[in-house]
């Protein structure tokens, strides 16, 4: 699939491509940036409340990295996995 062809796709199932393949591939580089980014999408899809819990608990960003592709912080994220699943076409 290319860039254009992710776009379609709604963001839960680019959250779980994008998941399972960095863990298949053991990329942690993806899943790391993924957790750091997850704060300002939950900001920017209007959850203040855990933004801040995040930004102190790493155990919240885990879960929460593991349910990101669902709702409003699922759409926030959705360039990253877009951007992840173009240079891995074959997620």
């Amino acid at each position: 699939m290319d860039a254009k062809e992710f776009e379609s796709l709604p963001a839960s199932e680019l959250h779980d491509r994008a998941v399972r393949y960095a863990v298949h591939h053991g990329d942690f580089g993806f899943l790391w940036n993924l957790l750091k980014v997850i704060p300002a999408a939950e900001a920017a899809s209007g959850h203040d409340t855990e933004t801040a819990n995040d930004l102190t608990r790493v155990s919240a960003l885990l879960s929460d990295a593991i349910a990101a592709g669902e709702g409003d912080l699922g759409e926030a994220l959705r360039p990253i996995y877009i951007e992840y699943l173009s240079k891995h076409p074959d997620a």
